[in-house]
């Protein structure tokens, strides 16, 4: 296989045996995934900015490997870090040319704990202007491509993150998600991607949508999703929503199956959510699967509130705060796409806002009751395969629930687990994907559900 000969290509669990192995060491990984990205990046347009400590952090790796010493569950595994998110010593520019060009202070607590791990960090990668849309682009970076096909986008907004991951450049990346931007780049690049029960990875400082966003793991398979979790997992108490949990592997029981658990396809997200012919097959598809292996598959609706009109509210506030936080005669320099959306919601009050909390609590609940007859759900996770990365957006708040997370900013609103799985690729070569989710702060379950799915396929 081409990945046992060109370490980029490995899996973390993979490179981490053959470190213990004494068969391939860090500063051999670290070299083949820069030289991959020196080939490859130029076209892909992954990185905002390259981390110039990687070399120095992959010698001291490759001796504590050699020492038999290792400092963590990461030591040496090369891992990138989307740039909504501060690395001390690089700065922090959001997809933005209003932002801040001097470097970061201090790590984020996720940042922190990958270091502590052991982990590589190699750079920065790309996002939407402060995380607001799902097609791969930026005013700081421009169109960051999918490898699949770079006429198409990656996804966002952490586009860099899934591009990164599908093109071989490191195995693991630290991806942000307030309304499926881990999840939605993950399904239009065919990788695996995790939004954690909220709470479950710390976060500081808190970005835009901070009460419904959470920080998580983006991977080439399930496993290495699982094993970054252990590390970004954890309480911090710079983080006043972090949940207090021990530490734990969250692979374990991740090779368990299905056999008995009941999982609920879901039919919509509390409105008539659109899905295509690829996104129907990919469903069917990992229901199959999870009927074969056992499980108790049952159509439902959940008697949702309409979580368009919730999530909408939220997103258009909390991005009406961005722009209002910038000084007027440097606005001009924002997507266009993005003041469209803060003109729109200029003039949404507290009382729609708090309507707009009390239906959440709602949804909430009603997902709620649905785990106590159901352990995981099955739904899609787009609406169609990734579009094309120059597709020019008309309606904005249209396309968030027509084009772009009409199945995913549930989970966001209901603070649940949701993970995004490739289910092959449709006639065109482009990827598709289900998504699985599982009760609040039942993580476990979406990852051993998850990886029935992937075994399978």
């Amino acid at each position: 296989m081409a990945g046992l000969s060109n370490p980029a290509l490995l899996d973390a669990e993979e490179l981490l045996r053959l470190y213990a192995a004494k068969s391939l060491n860090p500063l051999e990984a670290l070299q083949a995934v820069t030289e991959r990205i020196a080939r490859q990046n130029p076209e892909i347009n992954a990185f905002v900015v390259m981390n110039p400590q990687a070399l120095e952090a992959a010698r001291a790796s490759t001796q504590r490997w050699q020492q038999g010493s290792p400092a963590g569950a990461l030591d040496g595994v090369p891992v990138t870090v989307k740039d909504l998110i501060d690395i001390a010593g690089l700065p922090t520019r959001r997809g933005s040319n209003v932002t801040d060009p001097s470097p970061a202070i201090a790590d984020a607590p996720t940042v922190a704990a990958l270091r502590a791990a052991g982990a590589v960090i190699i750079g920065k990668t790309t996002t939407t202007e402060f995380g607001w849309k799902s097609p791969g682009d930026s005013p700081l970076t421009g169109i960051t491509r999918n490898p699949w096909n770079t006429t198409h986008t990656p996804g966002g907004s952490s586009s860099g993150a899934a591009a990164a991951a599908a093109s071989g450049f490191a195995p693991l990346h630290l991806g942000t998600d307030a309304g499926g931007s881990i999840r939605i780049p993950a399904a239009w690049s065919g990788i695996v991607g995790l939004k954690p029960s909220f709470g479950r990875v710390p976060q500081w400082p808190l970005g835009a949508f901070g009460h419904v966003a959470v920080a998580g793991p983006m991977a080439r398979n399930v496993r290495d999703a699982a094993l970054m979790l252990n590390v970004l997992a954890g309480f911090d108490a710079r983080d006043p929503f972090a949940l207090p949990d021990a530490p734990r592997d969250w692979r374990a029981g991740i090779e368990d199956g299905v056999r008995g658990l009941r999982i609920a396809v879901l039919g919509n997200p509390g409105f008539a959510a659109a899905v295509d012919a690829d996104g129907l097959e990919a469903l069917e598809i990992a229901r199959r699967i999870m009927e074969e292996s056992g499980a108790v598959i049952e159509a439902v609706d959940a008697s949702l509130p309409d979580t368009s009109v919730i999530f909408s509210r939220i997103w258009g506030a909390a991005l009406c705060r961005v722009v209002n936080g910038i000084a007027e005669e440097r606005r001009h320099l924002l997507d266009r796409g993005l003041l469209q959306v803060a003109a729109r919601s200029k003039n949404v009050t507290a009382l729609e806002v708090l309507e707009g909390e009390a239906m959440r609590v709602q949804a909430a609940h009603a997902m709620a009751m649905l785990h106590l007859r159901y352990d995981a759900v099955l739904c899609p996770c787009v609406p169609a395969c990734a579009p094309l990365a120059d597709k020019i957006i008309g309606d904005p708040v249209a396309a968030l629930w027509n084009d772009w997370a009409p199945w995913t900013f549930l989970f966001n609103l209901t603070r649940q687990p949701a993970i995004s799985v490739p289910v092959g690729v449709n006639e065109a070569g482009l990827p598709r994907a289900v998504q699985i989710a599982a009760g609040l702060y039942r993580d476990d379950v979406v990852l051993r559900v998850a990886r029935v799915v992937e075994r399978a396929l």
